[in-house]
């Protein structure tokens, strides 16, 4: 029997008409820019606006309640006969640079133990992330009782100890005051270093290591030619991040001295405020602010450049 294979024909069906919203996105350029679009404003609302009003203000002599007129680079000219001003870039390059070295260090040590297996380490990671989860200010007041002449915990276990025989107070020596600042601002950053860097040493293969000890690497050995080149990109990224909030700190300094005693710990940040909104002198508050925009631009690009160069070898 014959059998019938010619198909039905199929019925035409027009392709479906696109809108105008449809045919925009579906062009590359403008689907790109509606994307960037929500970043670009929020980037400029909160980052271009207040740095662009920031200069504006800082060549100006504006007052509160005050505009102010252009002055040029009087206020920057201000600042460099400005005694207070040169403590200030002193003791904030000093607290940047002790604290990020002792940061690291810490930081790298404990990320290397809880790399390790051992029981309870999710508890242990969760504890060690308490410092830098609780707010500043809180923190920052449990310390400033801590260091308290008359009720500090640490002077009475130094005493019962027989180490010191009178009371040492902490944050009203002006030899010891940054040294304590340094102390909390190391206790508060260790734990981003080290939940940074495990998570680098999470990336790194355990393979490696073994096949170095068969071969009858030490374990210093194989830390300095195989964990630390592979994790050295994402320790110069925790750097970089850490040196930019370490040298705009103002909260824990604030809250702990308030640049005291006899601004020996007064830093960028907390002198500009006490310009600026202590005295009401906003034009030459907003030019400290802005005096350390180079030192930060410098450190910024010269750790990208070295990323880079640390990326491509």
């Amino acid at each position: 029997m014959a059998v019938d294979s010619v198909a039905a024909a199929r019925p035409y069906v027009a392709a479906p008409r696109r809108g105008p919203i449809t045919r925009v996105l579906e062009h590359e350029p403008w689907f790109a820019f509606f994307l960037l679009l929500p970043t670009a404003v929020l980037l400029g609302l909160f980052i271009a606006y207040p740095f662009i009003k920031g200069v504006l203000l800082a060549v100006t002599d504006a007052k509160v309640g005050v505009p102010g007129n252009f002055v040029g680079l009087q206020n920057f000219a201000v600042l460099m006969n400005d005694s207070i001003f040169r403590i200030a870039v002193w003791n904030t390059i000093l607290y940047t640079a002790v604290t990020t070295v002792f940061k690291l260090a810490l930081g790298l040590w404990l990320a290397l133990l809880l790399n390790r297996h051992f029981r309870a380490k999710a508890l242990t990671r969760a504890f060690v992330l308490l410092p830098f989860i609780i707010p500043t200010v809180l923190s920052t007041f449990a310390w400033k009782w801590m260091f308290d002449p008359t009720f500090s915990v640490i002077n009475w276990t130094l005493f019962h100890l027989g180490i010191i025989r009178t009371r040492i107070n902490w944050l009203g020596d002006p030899g010891l005051a940054l040294i304590s600042v340094m102390i909390v601002n190391v206790w508060r950053g260790v734990p981003f270093y080290a939940i940074s860097l495990l998570a680098g040493l999470q990336t790194i293969s355990p393979e490696l290591a073994e096949a170095a000890a068969i071969d009858g690497a030490r374990p210093w050995q194989r830390f300095r030619y195989i964990t630390w080149p592979l994790l050295l990109p994402v320790t110069m990224v925790v750097v970089l991040f850490s040196v930019i909030q370490t040298f705009a700190d103002f909260q824990l300094v604030y809250v702990l001295t308030g640049g005291g005693p006899a601004n020996a710990t007064q830093l960028f940040a907390t002198y500009a405020y006490q310009i600026g909104v202590g005295t009401g002198l906003l034009g030459e508050g907003a030019a400290i602010s802005l005096a350390m925009f180079p030192v930060l631009l410098v450190v910024v690009v010269v750790q990208l450049l070295y990323i880079r160069r640390v990326e491509t070898h």
